[in-house]
């Protein structure tokens, strides 16, 4: 168990971190090609969507039923619909400007499709001129965000570190799918920062702190758990994994749903929000034949 433990802590680290990769992204890349950033985000959102139903609340019933019998397959249920609302009362408590879970207004998602992109202006020495209250707003929006995306990271990272923590391989494929929804919340962070203080390192940092929100979550919601239901060995009993996974996979289907999906639709053109969705549930799909 505790070789899973690093292994989960590992890759819920690598999920954090993307939101760095985002920061210097939009400071190093000449130009952002949001057409991918669009198939990438449906991606992501397929491959949560299909492991959420296929692989997590499957297991979760599955857990769930060995203990309790039929009876299993109602608190599974139960404790999807739990995870959907717990997710979005966090959204709800977080003002709309500084919600990462918040679909662009029509004019900003317009914006995207234009050549007028911010990253451009980002690669300047110098950050461009702004009076001294339009320096605290970017300042101010740079760390509520910082802040949203934190506390969105937190059962983002519980997802992540106790799926891991089951099966290796279904923690991989999660990691992997929340680290590319990591990175334009890393973008959404760093380039007002930047916009307001001219000082990329700070910017970035700033970016990379939010991220380490989702270890950070995962270890505290794992300490708590071993405290209040750990058996031997650091070992979960089975059917509070069956109420975790139950309620992880409601998470993350709000994360997709609500999320990823407009956003990739913001981004692209076309049909690439669905290329990005059937691709990842085709390669989840296919990862998890493999495996078995």
């Amino acid at each position: 168990m505790t070789g899973n433990v690093w292994l989960a802590f590992g890759l819920t680290l690598m999920a954090g971190l993307a939101t760095g990769v985002g920061s210097i992204l939009a400071f190093f890349v000449k130009r952002t090609n949001y057409r991918f950033l669009s198939v990438a985000t449906g991606f992501s959102a397929g491959v949560m969507i299909y492991v959420s139903f296929v692989e997590i609340f499957f297991k979760g019933g599955e857990a769930l039923e060995e203990v309790y019998g039929a009876t299993g397959n109602w608190i599974n249920v139960a404790a999807f619909f739990v995870g959907i609302l717990f997710i979005g009362l966090i959204d709800n408590l977080i003002p709309t400007a500084q919600n990462p879970h918040e679909f662009p207004s029509v004019d900003e998602a317009e914006l995207l499709h234009t050549d007028a992109v911010l990253p451009d202006a980002a690669l300047d020495t110098a950050a461009p001129a702004s009076s001294d209250t339009e320096d605290d707003d970017l300042m101010r929006m740079g760390l509520f965000t910082a802040l949203a995306i934190a506390i969105h990271n937190f059962p983002e990272g519980l997802a992540t570190f106790l799926a891991a923590l089951q099966d290796p391989a279904l923690g991989v494929a999660i990691a992997i799918a929340i680290a590319l929804h990591n990175i334009p919340e890393g973008v959404s962070v760093s380039v007002p920062i930047y916009y307001a203080t001219g000082d990329r390192r700070k910017a970035f940092l700033y970016s990379l702190v939010s991220g380490l929100a989702e270890p950070i979550g995962a270890l505290v919601a794992y300490a708590a758990l071993m405290l209040v239901v750990g058996g031997p060995a650091g070992v979960i009993p089975p059917q509070v994994m069956g109420v975790l996974f139950g309620f992880i996979a409601g998470i993350m289907i709000y994360i997709s749903v609500d999320e990823l999906l407009p956003t990739s639709q913001a981004y692209g053109k076309g049909h690439d929000s669905i290329y990005g969705l059937v691709a990842g549930m085709a390669v989840m799909a296919i990862s998890i034949l493999m495996l078995d």
